[in-house]
C-alpha cells in the first residue's frame, strides 16, 4: 500500500513506518483512464478530500465517469460536466441539481441489485474512492458511515484510494480492511458532512403521529430518509423495545436508541443489535455510533435481502412517495418532470414486510403538494410519474386525513380508501375518475 497524505509525518501500520505525503501527491490523471468509471461513498460517507481532488484534476484524465448516491457535497456540480459523465440511482441531495440541468444518468434498479450489479461487472466499478476511520488495535480500518455497495466494489475494483480521516467515526461491520485492500490513501482530519437537520411541519407530525398509532411494541423498524420518517420517529416516545434494521440510519432512529425506546431485544434475528447499511445523520448519530458495539454495518445483500427481511417478525417498513394513484400505484422518483427520488430501496422493504409475520409496510405522505395556485393532490388518477412501486405492491398508505389500508382489497375498494384519505378539495374530483372509469 502506498500512503500519501494531507498534514505530512507519518503513520504506524503492525508496526511498519509509512511515510506520508502532500494529498497535492496524488495524480489521478495517472490512477485513472479515460472513460473509467469512479465509485465513492455517498452523503457522509463521501471522503471530500478526495472528491475535491479529482474535480481540480479532472482534464488530466479526460472524459470520465463517476457513480455517485445522495450527494451532500459540492462535487456534484454541472460545471463538472465538461468532462465527468454522472450517474446515480438517486436524485437525492445535490443531484437534484445534476437532474434539472438535464446532466444526471439514472440507472433504475432496486437497492438490493445493486451489490451483485457491481460484482458481476454490469456496473463496472475501475476506481474506487472511500472515506475509512484510522486502523484499530489490529491494524484494520473501519469502513465508517457506510457499507451498503461499497463492500461489493471493493473486491471489484481495480484501485482503492482511501482518505483516512481521524474524525470519522470507528463503527463495526461485517467488512473492514487491511493495508493489503488499500492502493493509495490520504490523511485527514475533517468533520464527515452531515445532513441538514429536518424538522417536520405540523401537517408531517400528524402524518408521524398516524403511523405510529399503528405500529406496535417490539416491531423492528425501517426508516426511509426525508421529513415524514423523522415525523414518525418523533412519534414514538411511548413505545417500548423497537428493533432497527434499515437501509439508512437517521437521526430520529438514533435518539429512539438513546431514549431507551429502541432496544433491538425483540428482534427475531439481529437480536440487541441495531443494522443498517450507511449513516445518513449529523454529527451527534456520528459520535453515537463511533465505536458502539450495539451498532452494525453490513453490506445491500444483507439489509435489503428478500429472505433476511421477512425473517423479522412484526417488521415495519416506513417510506415516503411523491403520489399514489387510485389503484395504489406509487412513485417515488419523479416529480414535475425532474429526477428527485430513486427506485432505491422502498420495493424491497415493502416486500419484506408483506412476507414479515405481523409485518406493515407503509408509505406515508402529505396529501398535498405546492401551496396556492400550485397545490396538487398527491393522491392521484394517473401518476405523472413512473410507477416505483406496483400496485400488487402497496400496502398502507398514510396521510394527514387518515390510513388506508389496502392489503386485500379490490381495486374499486382501493380507489374508495384512496380518496377517503385525500384533501378534501380533490376528492369530488377523484370521485368522478374513479366512477365513470374502469375502476367501477
Amino acid at each position: 500500500m502506498a500512503l500519501l497524505a494531507g498534514s505530512g509525518g507519518s503513520i504506524d501500520e503492525d508496526g511498519k513506518h509509512v511515510k506520508v505525503l502532500d494529498v497535492g501527491e496524488l495524480d489521478f490523471g495517472a490512477l485513472i483512464r479515460p472513460d473509467e468509471t469512479v465509485m465513492w461513498g455517498q452523503a457522509a460517507a463521501e471522503p471530500v478530500a478526495l472528491t475535491q481532488a479529482l474535480m481540480a484534476q479532472r482534464h488530466r484524465i479526460g472524459r470520465l465517469n463517476v457513480f455517485i448516491g445522495a450527494t451532500w457535497s459540492h462535487c456534484a456540480d454541472p460545471s463538472f460536466a465538461d468532462c465527468v459523465n454522472f450517474r446515480s440511482y438517486c436524485g437525492a441531495g445535490a443531484n437534484r441539481t445534476l437532474a434539472k440541468a438535464g446532466l444526471l444518468d439514472v440507472l433504475p434498479c432496486h437497492y438490493s441489485h445493486l451489490g451483485k450489479l457491481i460484482s458481476s461487472g454490469q456496473l463496472r466499478i475501475d476506481v474506487l474512492l472511500l472515506q475509512v476511520a484510522p486502523p484499530g488495535p489490529d491494524g484494520r480500518y473501519s469502513l465508517s458511515l457506510a457499507h451498503d455497495y461499497l463492500v461489493p466494489a471493493i473486491d471489484s475494483a481495480r484501485v482503492v484510494i482511501a482518505e483516512i480521516n481521524d474524525r470519522a467515526p470507528w463503527t463495526y461491520g461485517e467488512r473492514s480492511l487491511s493495508a493489503d485492500d488499500i492502493d493509495f490513501a490520504i490523511m485527514t482530519s475533517r468533520p464527515p458532512l452531515e445532513s441538514a437537520r429536518v424538522e417536520p411541519t405540523d401537517a408531517e407530525r400528524v402524518v408521524g403521529r398516524r403511523v405510529a398509532e399503528l405500529i406496535e411494541d417490539g416491531s423492528t423498524l425501517q426508516f426511509g430518509i426525508g421529513a415524514i420518517p423523522e415525523a414518525v420517529a418523533g412519534e414514538l416516545a411511548g413505545h417500548r423495545e423497537l428493533g432497527i434494521h434499515t437501509g439508512a440510519l437517521v437521526d430520529g432512529g438514533a435518539r429512539l436508541i438513546e431514549a431507551g425506546v429502541i432496544t433491538n431485544a425483540r428482534k427475531t434475528i439481529d437480536a440487541g443489535t441495531t443494522v443498517a447499511g450507511v449513516a445518513m445523520g449529523g454529527s451527534t448519530l456520528h459520535q453515537w455510533i463511533h465505536r458502539n458495539v450495539a451498532v452494525k454495518f453490513r453490506s445491500v445483500s444483507y439489509t435489503h435481502a428478500a429472505n433476511v427481511l421477512a425473517s423479522i417478525d412484526r417488521f415495519t417498513a416506513i417510506n415516503s412517495a411523491l403520489e399514489v394513484d387510485l389503484t395504489g400505484q406509487i412513485n417515488s422518483e419523479v416529480a414535475r418532470g425532474v429526477y428527485v427520488g430513486a427506485v432505491g430501496g422502498a420495493l424491497d422493504f415493502l416486500r419484506g414486510a408483506h412476507r414479515s409475520r405481523g409485518g406493515l409496510p407503509i408509505v406515508a405522505m402529505l396529501a398535498t403538494a405546492g401551496a396556492g395556485p400550485h397545490k396538487t393532490s398527491r393522491v392521484v388518477a394517473s401518476l405523472s410519474g413512473p410507477a416505483t412501486v406496483a400496485r400488487a405492491d402497496a400496502g398502507l398508505i398514510v396521510t394527514e386525513y387518515g390510513v388506508a389500508d389496502l392489503r386485500g382489497l379490490s381495486l374499486k375498494e382501493r380507489g374508495k380508501r384512496l380518496i377517503a384519505i385525500a384533501a378534501p378539495e380533490f376528492r369530488d374530483e377523484l370521485e368522478r375518475h374513479v366512477y365513470g372509469s374502469t375502476l367501477r
